[in-house]
């Protein structure tokens, strides 16, 4: 099984946990592929058969500005073709800043939605004022993960 992990960082953490991700999901035999620069064209060329995305939260719970551009071009053009697959979400954030904690997650699990990808489990938040280390922390989340995208 092929997994697309998308990812937008500011300070490259989400980029790390993504990467942490990627290891354990070929370890685990599947086709891993994460491009933190990725383009829509990027994504259909990769043609996944699921999805994760990790991304952390900037300002007033929004997406980092590399992971901008793909999202926009994912909810202009809503690929039919991934309606039904599988996918799951790693939020990073701040629990600090309140209601808008893990926003840029919450924003890929709506446009997961919209694109009809199919969440196999509840969104992971990594909470900044709590872990020093998220690529570590996200691990046994990870192994569900791997556990769900098999069943």
């Amino acid at each position: 099984m092929k997994v697309a992990i998308l990812s937008g960082s500011v300070y490259g953490t989400a980029e790390e946990v993504a990467r942490h991700a990627a290891d354990i999901l070929n370890a685990a035999g599947f086709e891993a592929w994460h491009n933190a620069r990725a383009s829509l064209a990027d994504v259909q060329a990769f043609a996944p058969d699921a999805f994760l995305a990790v991304t952390s939260t900037t300002g007033m719970g929004e997406l980092p500005d590399n992971l901008q551009p793909l999202y926009s071009n994912l909810r202009d053009q809503l690929p039919a073709a991934w309606r039904g697959l599988p996918g799951a979400v790693i939020g990073l954030g701040d629990a600090s800043y309140g209601d808008t904690f893990c926003g840029g997650g919450e924003q890929m699990r709506e446009l997961f939605a919209e694109l009809g990808v199919r969440e196999v489990l509840p969104m992971l938040r990594l909470d900044a004022s709590e872990s020093v280390t998220p690529e570590t922390d996200a691990e046994p989340w990870l192994a569900e993960l791997v556990t769900a995208l098999r069943g």
